[in-house]
C-alpha cells in the first residue's frame, strides 16, 4: 500500500530542509488550503445554491463580477487576513492593496492571488481555479505596502494553484520541484497524487483563442500556421485544445505537454496574479514561460494590475515561439 501523504505533511517535510524555519510559512499554506476547501465546497454545489450568476458589479479590469468571484475573494481575504503570517495582500479583483485587518497580527509574507480564474465558465460547469503567489516582505514598516507586492517573479518563494474540476487539486512549488495533491472529500484532506511533476519537453497541443486571430501579431500568426502546416507535413501535427480557463488549459499542458498562448502586442493576463505564479510552476516542472521576447520571471512589475503577453508550456515549444518572435522583430527592423 502506498504511503498516504497530506499536503501539510509534505510542506513540513520541505521545511525541514531549512533549519532556521519557524513554521510560519507552513501555517500560511495550511490556511490557504482551508480557504480553497471552502471555495471548492461552494463551487461543487453552485448549481444547487443561489450562487450562480453575476452580481451586477464590474471589477478593476472592466469585467463582470460573478457571485462566486465575490465569495472566493471573501473566503481568501478572511482566512489569510486573520492568519497572522501576512503583512499585505493583493488580488486581481481589488483595485489597490488589501491591508491586514486592524487588531490582527502582522507577518513577514506577501500574498498575491487570483481568487477565481475562469469564472466566466462557472455557469457551464467548466473547470476553474485559484492562483497564488507568495513573496517575502521587503519593506521595514510593520504593515506591508505596494512595494512589497511589486516584486519580480524570480523573487517568489512559493506559487501554485487550486483547480476545481472533476476533482479538486492543489499544485504548488517552493522552488524544489512541483507537486500535486488531490482533495479527498471523505477525509477533507489534500493527498499527494502527483509527485515531482515534469512537463514533457515538447507537446502536441496548442491552446489559444483563435477567435482573436485578426488581433495577433505577425509572429503568432506565423507560429500557429507552422504548427498546423509544417508540423503536419513532418508527421507531428498539433491539436487545438482551448477551454478558456487559464488554470484548466495550463494544468492539462503541465501534465501532458503543450503550449498556451495569449500573445501581444499588449497581452491581457495579469503579471502578478497569473503570469508570474504559473511561470514559476512551469519552470520548476521543466517548462518555460515568456512574453515572446523575455522570460516572464524577469519582467519588472510597475503596477498592481500590469498585463503581459503569456507564452507558457513545454520548453521546446516555447523556444520555437521565441524564435518566430525574434525573426518577426528582425524582419521589421530590416
Amino acid at each position: 500500500m502506498n504511503k498516504i501523504i497530506t499536503v501539510q505533511q509534505h510542506i513540513l517535510d520541505e521545511e525541514r530542509h531549512f533549519p532556521a524555519a519557524t513554521g510560519d510559512f507552513t501555517q500560511l499554506l495550511t490556511s490557504l488550503t482551508v480557504a480553497a476547501k471552502i471555495i471548492s465546497r461552494e463551487v461543487n454545489k453552485a448549481g444547487l445554491a443561489t450562487i450562480l450568476g453575476e452580481t451586477g458589479n464590474i471589477n478593476v479590469h472592466g469585467e463582470t463580477v460573478t457571485k462566486l468571484d465575490e465569495f472566493a475573494q471573501r473566503a481568501i481575504t478572511r482566512a489569510m487576513g486573520d492568519s497572522g503570517h501576512l503583512c499585505v495582500m493583493a488580488s486581481e479583483e481589488a483595485e489597490g492593496i488589501i491591508p491586514i485587518p486592524e487588531g490582527c497580527k502582522r507577518g513577514k509574507y506577501v500574498l498575491m492571488f487570483d481568487p477565481l480564474d475562469g469564472s466566466s465558465n462557472i455557469d457551464v460547469n467548466a473547470s476553474i481555479g485559484t492562483i497564488f503567489s507568495v513573496h517575502r516582505k521587503i519593506t521595514l514598516a510593520e504593515d506591508g505596502g505596494e512595494a512589497d507586492c511589486l516584486q519580480l517573479g524570480s523573487k517568489q518563494i512559493a506559487a501554485g494553484y487550486f483547480i476545481y474540476g472533476s476533482s479538486t487539486m492543489m499544485v504548488y512549488t517552493t522552488g524544489n520541484g512541483v507537486h500535486g495533491f488531490t482533495l479527498d472529500p471523505s477525509l477533507g484532506e489534500f493527498l499527494l497524487s502527483h509527485e515531482n511533476i515534469r512537463t514533457p519537453t515538447r507537446g502536441k497541443v496548442y491552446s489559444i483563442n483563435e477567435g482573436h486571430r485578426n488581433q495577433w501579431d505577425a509572429a503568432t500568426q506565423r507560429y500557429i500556421e507552422h504548427l498546423k502546416e509544417e508540423q503536419k507535413a513532418e508527421g507531428r501535427p498539433y491539436s487545438l485544445r482551448y477551454i478558456g480557463s487559464l488554470v484548466a488549459d495550463f494544468h492539462r499542458n503541465l501534465l501532458r505537454g503543450g503550449i498556451f498562448l495569449y500573445p501581444g502586442p499588449k497581452g491581457k493576463l495579469r503579471l502578478l496574479y497569473e503570469a508570474s505564479p504559473l511561470a514559476m510552476v512551469a519552470e520548476q516542472a521543466g517548462g518555460a514561460a515568456s512574453t515572446g521576447s523575455r522570460r516572464i520571471m524577469e519582467v519588472t512589475p510597475v503596477s498592481l494590475h500590469q498585463k503581459v503577453p503569456l507564452i507558457i508550456g513545454s520548453r521546446d515549444d516555447v523556444a520555437d515561439y521565441e524564435r518566430f518572435f525574434k525573426e518577426a522583430k528582425t524582419s521589421v527592423t530590416d
